[in-house]
């Protein structure tokens, strides 16, 4: 076996800091987004940081959900140790790329005006952090760290 491959928990790991790192990153796209609007009324602020947490709301539970399956899927492999690119399925791969390549692509167009990245890309980086922790924590404690109930 090659140095690239792990065993199960720390691909579970892996996937945390992929996941952590992915949702800090975003997230400070929108917070340099949100400074960059200078000058603006103090009410536009609140409603950037009250668009944010409706993002952040609306994809924690989401990405919450993807956590539990994701570590099933890991914890359900065959043998113990694997290539450490198996913390994502081809399906997952495939939408991280379509999602990264829209994003970057509409943001390079112009398309989306500096308030909308704003709220948007930090609530929605905040979730993603939060679900990159919530690996780390099912990796470390064999359970995930969530804010809301879980069924």
């Amino acid at each position: 076996m090659s140095r690239l491959h792990v065993k199960k928990q720390s691909l579970i790991a892996v996937a945390g800091i992929v996941w952590l790192l992915a949702g800090l990153n975003v997230a400070q796209l929108g917070v340099r987004a949100a400074i960059g609007m200078r000058g603006v009324a103090a009410i536009i602020l609140l409603a950037l940081v009250g668009g944010a947490a409706a993002i952040f709301s609306t994809f924690h539970p989401m990405f919450s959900k993807l956590v539990k399956k994701n570590a099933q899927r890991i914890a359900d492999l065959e043998g113990e140790r694997h290539l450490v690119f198996r913390f994502f399925d081809r399906k997952s791969y495939i939408m991280m790329a379509l999602m990264m390549s829209f994003g970057i692509g509409m943001r390079a167009a112009g398309l989306f005006p500096g308030w909308f990245i704003a709220f948007f890309y930090t609530g929605l980086g905040l979730a993603l952090a939060l679900a990159g922790a919530s690996y780390i924590m099912r990796g470390v404690r064999g359970r995930a760290w969530v804010f809301h109930g879980s069924k």
